[in-house]
């Protein structure tokens, strides 16, 4: 069978120059120890070697390759967290990553850990230890000094030595080839010869082969001669002699390489480097626009002075999704940040950043009930780091913690924006905690606390903070929060498994909603009384699941679709309907898939158990349950913790148990249980992974992750049919259809149907 090679290790878009002898070494120490780590000063090309030492022992690690960037993160306590993210485990505390981790033959690459470095440390100490299958490579300017840890000081390129002054020795060097590739990159005729040998081989020397140095000195071919390049680089060399006696030469030379990439600048091009380094991680064109803007630099000149920074290689063109984005490696980010500061400007351009956070969340809240919900929850995810940033900055800001709500509490309407209910509390509660005023604000981020905190599973905890909220509202005469006060009481009740008084509440809160010309949150308490109307066996129950079907895909809203179709299906399989419920559940768990939505795919899973089981089909049904478990578990989401379903999870398993042998429905439920996410995806819509037959060459890694459906859907996108003629050709909805191409792009990590297209026209040629 063809093994797709999991995970998230990016591809080489430049040529790999060099590193022998350091990659030999470092998969040498890496196989005999399971901890590495990368040592070296900034610029010397520790994440680069990391990434390929990785991708040349990818087949040693069966379960993936997983690297984490921690340049962006600021704070070391939501570590866990990032790597939660990163490896795709949503639960973000230890144990549960430990757990997933456990029967894993992974590599976990932490990049960049010298902020963070007592953290690391404690992190990789505590995986190693939990997770016996586990290996690290960490890229940090010093060592995590941990038990086990193995150390490889990546050095500069070897440089040439003065006696080499010859064409063809300056050829074989990895310096001068670096300089010479990424010159060629910039002015395509670009090449090392007789007349240029010498003063590049120079040049190599005086850069002392640190590769950011030469890539940077590289670029300026574009405008400069070679010659030109030393000699103003000679220049920045002597400036720095007066610099600390301690710090090592080739720290000097960086810091004198970036103090001249500075001073090449225009002065408007300095100022939008330093205002750039406000961000964190990567940005959008809107962003830098609104947060840079303005004393030197005007709205409609932005676009001009970013794309004079890109072409000199201070800034980066990140991402091929639809919207571009633009970042800094981190030590031009850290050179920017420190020219920033000193120019007294930093808290200035914090407080518009933090305004842009502000901006962005209130309209995400709303517009996110409608045609741009997929949208909006692509957006919030590229966006977390600079939400992080601005967060932490209103928390750390003396009388700043009020926008900490303000932007939290926003955002609870697109809870997959976080990593997991648990980072929406975190900040939540921290917030809460510096502002005990009274106000609007405050009402608002209790109730979205609540609502969090059950999500969590916690309902003692919510309990407080809805008493406190309506209390508040009452108090204070806002309609709003008293209608959320009102709904999140509603949807506790309802966890609680007393849907007579939860349906009341919620029928309460729609009305409110519905007043206030909330249409988004009307939405939600709507559905929220289709499944209360469902689970007790309401008569209105097919009238309002229609309705909440209805009024979402009339939104065009696919996330609430997702939701809508899963209680649908349930209302039809208590009416008896199964055919028609399994359809609209496998439905829900294709756009559960493009929404990367956890929980809602462990309520589908669990949900097409029960069919099963009505269905008679009782040891698919055992396996679903394992399958379903398995996502509970690794939200951090038991069961139990929601009433309203566990009394229908506890009746399907009494039937399973019932009509299987005892040691049937245990193989069946392990089975499950030890699914992967896309495994238990795939087993629930019925389509198993594709098996090559006997004798024939397995399929590349790109197309063997597909299901046999997939593949099929794909060939026709490939002949130009539209989403509606695919339909038709294989007698199946439009809306299946679409969710079958959006699961393609997905998993492939295409943009676009053209490259489906190429991708089997590749597969015919070859």
């Amino acid at each position: 069978m063809a093994r797709s090679r999991a995970g998230n290790l990016p591809l080489e878009l430049t040529s790999f120059v060099g590193r022998r002898h350091e990659i030999a070494d470092g998969k040498h120490l890496l196989a005999a120890g399971r901890m590495l780590t990368l040592t070296g000063v900034g610029g010397v090309g520790k994440t680069r070697l990391a990434r390929r030492i990785g991708a040349e022992m990818s087949r040693e690690f069966r379960d993936g390759i997983w690297l984490v960037d921690l340049a962006p993160l600021m704070a070391g306590d939501l570590l866990a967290e990032t790597v939660a993210g990163a490896v795709g485990c949503p639960q973000p505390d230890m144990a549960s990553l430990a757990e997933y981790l456990h029967d894993k033959r992974s590599l976990l690459v932490l990049d960049n850990c010298e902020h963070l470095l007592r953290q690391c440390a404690a992190l990789a100490a505590d995986l190693l230890a939990m997770a016996p299958g586990l290996s690290i490579l960490a890229t940090s300017r010093e060592a995590l000094h941990i038990a086990g840890e193995r150390i490889l000081e990546v050095p500069p390129l070897i440089v040439p030595g003065a006696a080499e002054t010859s064409m063809d020795d300056a050829l074989q060097n990895e310096a001068v080839r670096l300089f010479e590739d990424r010159a060629a990159s910039v002015v395509h005729d670009f090449r090392v010869n007789e007349a240029n040998s010498v003063t590049v081989a120079r040049l190599c020397r005086r850069l002392e082969g640190i590769p950011l140095a030469i890539e940077l000195a590289a670029v300026r071919v574009q405008v400069l001669s070679v010659e030109q390049i030393l000699e103003r680089l000679d220049n920045r060399f002597r400036l720095l002699t007066t610099g600390p006696t301690t710090a090592p030469p080739r720290q000097k030379t960086l810091r004198a390489l970036l103090d001249w990439s500075y001073d090449l600048c225009a002065e408007d091009e300095r100022a939008l480097w330093e205002r750039m380094s406000v961000f964190s991680g990567s940005c959008c064109l809107e962003a830098i626009e609104h947060v840079c803007s303005g004393h030197g630099i005007a709205l409609d000149v932005v676009l001009d002075v970013l794309a004079r920074l890109v072409d000199k290689s201070i800034v980066q063109r990140r991402g091929r999704g639809p919207a571009v984005r633009f970042g800094m490696l981190d030590t031009l980010r850290q050179y920017g940040w420190e020219r920033l500061v000193a120019s007294g400007q930093d808290k200035s351009l914090r407080l518009r950043h933090r305004d842009w956070c502000r901006d962005l969340a209130a309209q995400s809240e709303a517009e996110w009930f409608g045609e741009h919900q997929m949208e909006w929850l692509a957006r919030l995810t590229d966006e977390q780091g600079n939400v992080r940033a601005a967060l932490e900055f209103c928390l750390s800001e003396p009388g700043e913690a009020w926008a900490a709500l303000e932007i939290a509490g926003a955002m609870w309407s697109h809870r997959l924006s976080w990593s997991s209910p648990s980072e929406g509390h975190h900040w939540l509660e921290r917030a809460l905690a510096q502002e005990p005023g009274a106000g609007a604000l405050r009402a608002k981020a209790l109730w979205v606390d609540a609502w969090l905190v059950l999500l969590r599973g916690e309902p003692q905890a919510a309990k407080p903070l809805l008493e406190e909220c309506r209390e508040l509202a009452e108090r204070l005469g806002d309609e709003a929060q008293l209608a959320g006060a009102v709904h999140i009481t509603g949807f506790a009740t309802l966890l609680t498994g007393d849907f007579t008084r939860a349906f009341e509440l919620l029928e309460e809160a729609l009305v409110r909603r519905r007043a206030l010309g909330d249409r988004g949150n009307a939405w939600v308490a709507l559905f929220q009384l289709a499944m209360t109307a469902v689970l007790m066996g309401e008569p209105r129950s097919a009238k309002l699941c229609e309705e909440v079907l209805e009024t979402a895909e009339q939104a065009n809203a696919a996330w609430s679709v997702s939701y809508a179709l899963w209680v649908a299906a349930l209302d039809r399989w208590r009416q008896g309907a199964l055919r028609q419920a399994v359809s609209m559940m496998r439905d829900a768990v294709r756009l559960k898939l493009r929404c990367n939505d956890h929980l809602g795919l462990a309520q589908c899973l669990e949900g097409l158990a029960w069919i099963l089981a009505d269905d008679e089909q009782y040891e698919q049904a055992g396996q679903m349950l394992g399958a379903a478990h398995m996502v509970w578990r690794s939200i951090g989401t038991s069961l139990p913790g929601l009433r309203h379903l566990a009394g229908l999870h506890d009746r399907c398993e009494s039937t399973v148990r019932h009509h299987l042998k005892e040691g049937t429905f245990k193989a069946a439920f392990n089975r499950g249980s030890e699914f992967t996410l896309d495994q238990a995806a795939a087993y629930a819509l019925d389509e198993k992974l594709a098996r090559p037959a006997e004798g024939v060459q397995p399929e590349s890694d790109v197309t063997s992750i597909l299901t046999r459906r997939e593949r099929e859907i794909a060939e026709l996108v490939a002949r130009g049919l539209s989403n509606k003629q695919i339909a038709d050709s294989l007698v199946i909805s439009q809306r299946t259809a679409e969710c079958h191409v959006e699961n393609i792009l997905r998993k492939l990590n295409f943009t676009s149907r053209s490259q489906i297209a190429k991708t089997w026209a590749s597969r015919q040629a070859g």
